[in-house]
């Protein structure tokens, strides 16, 4: 035990169940149990909506080195600069040894933070296994809870019984935007409409920096609202969950595909370019989420490394007939990692270019949908 006396359990769909230490809010959540080989960027991805109801367990054995970054350090456009929204997205946090800051910009330790949002933690366990038996068996939902008495296995058994799949659910509606949301970069700079999936604050950065005014829309704004604010580019941002479920989404961007707007999706974004094209998705086994994916340029013959954050991805061969095509693979398991139409107006990829955390190497994609837009 800790010298905080919490007691954490983390009991997977199979009855697999893990004993270990708690950090953060004493309570109990459900979820999908993903996991991230990601050696930094905690603050980033517990902010990413995209892991909206999962509980993320993390290879990397050390975790918190350098606390939580300030909110106050800002990026030049007003954004914080170390997270990607304004609250923790992840549903729960499992790691091998929680470590304590030791760093100039940190504002609190990671089990202050997580106490504060009211998300659990689990430690001193063994993630590495965790994650092997994810990779051979696949993704499943799991129970975590923290609390100050010893766990109960009877009811652990309970709700392991009673667990459901949050990808039933329309998980992007949680996390959109409620409403519109403006921001300027100029008189004269052309406008962006941004579909709020659930976006990284990352992607708004990206798009003011190549000097965009963007109006953040909720994912079910209409195609017809849309256009209402005469844009010159659309982009449909990354987010949580079964892209089939985000049907409002889908409905809009066939009407703003049959424009001659240049549009680009971001993960969950090309997912939904995909389906509005008439392709299909499926569900990936056990997901890509981590800042070190390679990705193969068909074209061009090169390879980038991408970070990554998707449970799912576009079926090969569906996009026949569609009027897209693949623009890049996977180097991993060759899996569609990027679209384009044969237009050249309309393209997606599967990773996050604006990194955050993770590396630079795409970030020029943000100015080819730049020079596509400044073209009009």
């Amino acid at each position: 035990m800790e010298e905080n006396g919490k007691h954490a359990v983390l009991a997977l769909e199979d009855g697999t169940i893990l004993y270990g230490r708690g950090f953060g809010a004493e309570t109990q959540v459900t979820g999908e149990v993903v996991f991230n080989t990601s050696m930094f960027g905690y603050p980033e991805l517990l902010t990413d909506p995209s892991y909206y109801d999962q509980i993320v367990v993390m290879t990397y054995p050390i975790i918190g080195s350098y606390g939580v970054p300030k909110h106050s350090i800002q990026d030049k456009h007003g954004l914080p600069l170390h997270f990607e929204s304004d609250s923790i997205k992840v549903k729960g946090y499992a790691v091998h040894t929680l470590s304590s800051p030791s760093h100039w910009a940190s504002g609190m330790p990671l089990n202050e933070w997580l106490e504060k949002e009211h998300v659990p933690g689990i430690q001193g366990i063994d993630t590495r296994s965790i994650t092997k038996k994810l990779r051979v068996n696949g993704t499943m939902l799991g129970f975590l809870k923290v609390s100050s008495s010893e766990p109960d296995r009877d009811q652990i058994k309970r709700e392991i019984s009673r667990l459901e799949d949050p990808n039933q659910l329309d998980l992007v509606g949680r996390v959109t935007a409620s409403e519109p949301v403006s921001y300027e970069s100029g008189p004269s700079a052309p406008v962006v409409v941004l579909v709020d999936c659930g976006t990284k604050y990352g992607i708004l950065r990206n798009l003011l920096g190549i000097g965009a005014t963007v109006i953040r829309v909720p994912y079910n704004y209409s195609a017809d609202k849309i256009l209402d604010y005469e844009p010159s580019g659309v982009v449909i941002s990354n987010g949580p969950g079964d892209p089939s479920k985000c049907t409002d989404t889908i409905d809009s961007t066939k009407g703003l595909m049959e424009t001659d707007l240049p549009i680009m999706g971001i993960c969950l974004g090309t997912q939904i370019l995909a389906l509005a094209a008439g392709a299909e998705t499926y569900k990936l086994k056990f997901g890509h989420r981590a800042v070190n994916h390679p990705c193969l340029d068909l074209k061009s013959g090169r390879c980038f490394i991408t970070t990554q954050n998707h449970g799912y991805a576009i079926k090969s061969g569906s996009l026949d007939g569609t009027g897209l095509e693949p623009s890049h693979l996977n180097a991993n398991d060759k899996t569609i990692e990027g679209i384009r139409h044969r237009s050249g107006r309309v393209f997606g990829v599967q990773w996050h270019p604006e990194s955050a955390p993770g590396p630079y190497d795409t970030r020029f994609l943000f100015d080819e949908f730049m020079q596509g837009v400044t073209r009009r």
